[in-house]
């Protein structure tokens, strides 16, 4: 599988800080990556580095083996986090507008089904809810016909259902050959996304894997939660490991039997403990010891 995108070595020093510490990772064709990060991690930088936004203090970027130029301009899509909008035009004239700007040009029909922005069409950008603006967004990273597509953390703000159907059509442009780099707060989000993730803490990437391979790796067992407000007193006795997350304790074990019978005496009520799989939110928390959107 041809490699789309490769950072080699990146680095940013700001005055006192070295925000990018040495950031090196590879996306293949046709995937959707992950880059994932709590605030201050230097994920940021390193994503506008990559699309050429900020420059970077040493590194390269390569897009299919050559450093990112012309070409990778051309075939590039990105949806920024925050973009603003013409006011006073039409979802129809803004994508017009974006796509007048490309040599490489998607068909006009073809970007609005993607999209599903046919019955927009003729709406005024001020008028337009967070979902549908958001569609429009991704629709003016369409208009160039993108082989690499950026998304930075495209469903903040989104209502539970707007995020699933947003992504809905990112799976449906993935399946069009479309490589796509996500950067996200939503862990659940990037489960159902990514077939590769790079976490970052520190300027530097920590991890980076398929999302069953780091949880396999990290983890070989189930994971007991209940509410700390239900302990009658300490866990010091429990022979498993225990965290602490926004008050919920989480008991990771491999024996479910043995460490429900460690924790009765400790528990008030036992109708609110849960047993579940681990998941990339525990992961987030126990690599970099904070939540991602910490």
């Amino acid at each position: 599988m041809p490699i789309a995108l490769e950072a080699r070595n990146i680095k940013k020093h700001y005055p006192g800080v070295l925000a990018v510490d040495g950031v090196s990772f590879s996306v293949p064709e046709g995937i959707c990556f992950g880059l994932l990060g709590p605030n201050g991690a230097g994920k940021t930088t390193t994503v506008e580095i990559i699309e050429g936004v900020t420059a970077a203090s040493s590194g390269e970027v390569y897009y299919y083996g050559e450093i990112a130029g012309a070409r990778f301009r051309q075939e590039a899509g990105i949806q920024f986090q925050n973009t603003a909008l013409q006011d006073k035009i039409t979802v129809r004239e803004t994508i017009e507008m974006f796509r007048a700007l490309y040599d490489r040009q998607a068909e006009m029909d073809e970007i609005i089904e993607q999209c599903s922005l046919g019955e927009l069409l003729d709406r005024d950008n001020r008028k337009l809810s967070g979902g549908q603006r958001q569609r429009l967004l991704l629709a003016v990273a369409l208009v160039n016909r993108p082989r690499l597509i950026f998304l930075d953390e495209p469903t903040t703000g989104l209502d539970p259902q707007a995020r699933r159907n947003f992504w809905d059509l990112v799976q449906s442009i993935r399946a069009r050959g479309s490589t796509i780099l996500l950067t996200t707060h939503y862990m659940d989000e990037a489960q159902v996304l990514c077939d590769e993730i790079a976490i970052m803490d520190a300027g530097k990437i920590i991890t980076q894997g398929t999302p069953d391979e780091l949880l396999k790796k990290q983890y070989d067992g189930l994971i007991i939660e209940l509410p700390i407000s239900d302990l009658t007193d300490d866990l010091s006795g429990i022979e498993h490991t225990v965290f602490e997350n926004l008050g919920i304790i989480e008991v990771v074990t491999t024996d479910v039997s043995e460490s429900l019978q460690q924790l009765t005496p400790h528990v008030s009520n036992l109708n609110q403990i849960k047993i579940r799989q681990p998941n990339l939110e525990d992961l987030f928390l126990d690599l970099t010891g904070h939540s991602l959107r910490a």
